[in-house]
């Protein structure tokens, strides 16, 4: 294990300073910057965070596309005892105006598609090649730096929840506490110490956990600007990528591109880990098929929480196919089920050092969201097996009641999912005047094939209880995605309310 002293220090010493550390895709000629070069760009925006005037404590935030520059000034700023406030540009223009005064943001970095997205009263440095910013060159300070050691309550990053339940959250992490789960993640030997490819956004965890275990394990980030499929997997085949992290959705939107999948070789891929939403067992099964040279991993993770939660079985039993693994031996996991702690299902609740020290501005939700012995209630519903190996059933405030019956959609899309036309499937509620709610369901259909509604009906009720059946199902071309990648249940959930008003 490594011990790093700052997350913006986190770049590994145990590959030659040559190596590539980032292959940046985003601007108009792909360009390699190795660690030597970026230890130097980053050292660069720390020293102009310094003779800027900014200090330990003060925050800095960044409304951009993935790139280079984006994790150097994070890097930067961190190194220099600063927080990083990564903003989801994908939302309204009203919500970021928010972020940016929540967090108290002393200095805005942006690209310029999302420049208009920043209120005139920030000062807003544009980022970009140099030919494009030239205010981005000054800025840098070339020269060394050392890094500030950060003491045990000094806050590293404020990274915003999506906002699509409401007013975003600014979950806070403290610096100790995820340079721990960095060292936890981070080895010569870790699979992460590879060339990794990264398309997530930056501003959500996924993204930004993902690259800095690549950094500090040695590995190369393929880093894209954003996720587009074609884009993605020409990369994986171009640029020999050993290992990819996607949420399921993106290998979802893959697996109906069997033109690109017949015509690239992956076989390089060594592993797949898909995290930060369920997967199916057909997902699985598709990766395998697509990926046939890679170990397939089913992750789980929370902004929350940050991102250990589980590893493998100590006596090296194999790990299930829908199971997210065991409890790490690192943390503290229990499940809770009407106040009661049980032994096999229930809402997870952990404890580690790398749990956010709260939500920012928001002493009551923080202490809603934390047990009085310190553990953080995900929401999350889960099952234990014999073997110790957790399940992912359901986020608890998913769950709706038809007829007196719970439903959990995720079951009824696992159920949907076996459909062999079928590709994804998303299931939401909408109000019904004498079961109280009833199902919905949005299918996608396979490449080249077809399925009707009474065909998901029809199945649904051969396969599951009737009350899980969708009373209606819109066949449609693909699923809304929120700003993480995901399937946007919010969207879909107004789109059935207007359908089926």
């Amino acid at each position: 294990m490594v011990m790093f002293s700052n997350l913006g220090a986190a770049l590994s010493t145990h590959v030659p300073a040559e190596q590539a550390a980032i292959i940046d895709l985003g601007s108009a000629e792909p360009r390699s910057y190795s660690y030597a070069e970026l230890d130097a760009l980053i050292s660069a925006y720390a020293r102009g965070f310094v003779r800027r005037g900014i200090g330990p404590g003060e925050r800095i935030a960044i409304v951009a596309a993935n790139s280079v520059h984006f994790i150097a000034i994070a890097f930067g700023a961190l190194r220099a005892g600063i927080t990083v406030v990564p903003v989801n540009y994908k939302l309204p223009p009203s919500l970021v105006a928010f972020i940016l005064e929540d967090s108290d943001a002393r200095l805005v970095f942006c690209d310029g598609p999302r420049e208009p997205l920043v209120p005139a009263q920030y000062e807003c440095i544009r980022m970009g090649d140099e030919s494009e910013s030239a205010v981005l060159t000054e800025f840098r300070d070339p020269g060394p730096f050392t890094a500030v050691e950060p003491g045990p309550q000094d806050i590293a990053m404020i990274i915003y929840t999506s906002g699509s339940s409401g007013v975003p959250k600014g979950v806070i992490f403290s610096h100790q506490g995820h340079l721990w789960a960095l060292d936890h993640r981070t080895s010569a030997n870790s699979p992460a110490g590879q060339r990794t490819i990264v398309a997530a956004p930056l501003y959500h965890q996924n993204g930004l956990a993902s690259s800095q275990a690549t950094l500090g394990s040695g590995g190369t980030v393929i880093l894209l600007p954003s996720f587009e499929v074609e884009s993605f997997v020409r990369a994986i085949a171009a640029y020999g990528v050993e290992m990819i992290t996607a949420v399921p959705t993106m290998i979802a939107m893959l697996a109906r591109r069997t033109d690109l999948i017949a015509e690239l070789d992956f076989s390089k891929v060594k592993l797949v880990r898909v995290s930060s939403a369920p997967a199916t067992p057909e997902l699985m099964a598709d990766i395998r098929r697509i990926f046939t040279s890679a170990k397939v991993v089913n992750g789980f993770g929370t902004t929350e929480a940050g991102p250990i939660f589980f590893g493998p079985h100590p006596d090296g039993l194999p790990q299930p196919d829908m199971s997210v693994g065991y409890a790490h031996p690192a943390v503290e996991l229990r499940l809770v089920d009407d106040g009661k702690v049980r032994p096999d299902k229930g809402v997870l609740q952990i404890r580690s050092r790398a749990v956010m020290m709260g939500y920012l501005n928001k002493p009551e939700l923080s202490a809603q969201s934390m047990t009085d012995d310190g553990f953080y209630i995900t929401g999350d519903i889960f099952e234990r097996d014999a073997d110790g190996f957790y399940f992912f059933v359901s986020r608890a405030d998913d769950m709706f009641v038809c007829g007196g019956e719970n439903v959990f959609p995720g079951d009824v899309e696992a159920m949907l999912m076996q459909l062999p036309a079928v590709a994804e499937v998303c299931v939401v509620p909408v109000p019904d005047a004498i079961k109280g709610q009833k199902p919905v369901a949005f299918v996608v259909p396979k490449l080249g094939e077809s399925v009707t509604e009474e065909e998901v009906k029809a199945f649904a009720l051969a396969n599951g209880p009737a009350y899980q059946h969708p009373r209606r199902v819109f066949i449609v071309p693909e699923l809304p995605l929120a700003s993480t990648n995901k399937v946007d249940r919010r969207a879909l959930t107004e789109r059935a309310l207007a359908l089926t008003s």
